[in-house]
């Protein structure tokens, strides 16, 4: 049982490392209204941000895939384990932050970004999971 809990935080936590950086993707208008940055100033800090997060999380995960989850083969259910709670953390803060002035909402160009990274981020958590699985072992 202890598994089954540890296996959803981490899968939660990998939900956390999709959902922050598509929010401040999605965002930039609205984090430039709010705070009257230009538009260039808003993109660089999300980049370096986003460079922050993808660097710090890949570490993180790693070592708490290695050091919670062990050598399981069922560590790979994490790359679909997250879908749920990357549905739940986009509902939850789509409902607590509408959009409600019209020059906030992205631009289609960030809607295929999104896309295309949520096609790759399953294999991503696949590397990660099976890279972690084989440290693990002893050769």
């Amino acid at each position: 049982m202890k598994y089954y809990f540890k296996l959803n935080i981490v899968s939660m936590i990998y939900a956390l490392l999709a959902f922050i950086p598509i929010e401040l993707i999605v965002n930039v208008y609205r984090i430039g209204r709010l705070t009257s940055w230009g538009i260039n100033e808003v993109n660089c800090s999300v980049f370096v941000m986003l460079l922050i997060e993808i660097i710090a999380g890949t570490i993180s995960l790693y070592s708490l895939t290695k050091k919670w989850l062990g050598s399981r083969l069922a560590n790979l259910w994490t790359s679909i384990l997250w879908i749920p709670y990357f549905i739940l953390f986009i509902y939850v803060f789509g409902s607590l932050f509408p959009i409600t002035y019209g020059g906030d909402s992205p631009n289609p160009a960030s809607g295929l970004l999104i896309i295309g990274g949520l096609a790759v981020y399953p294999f991503y958590i696949l590397v990660l999971n099976i890279t972690s699985r084989t440290s693990n072992e002893k050769i």
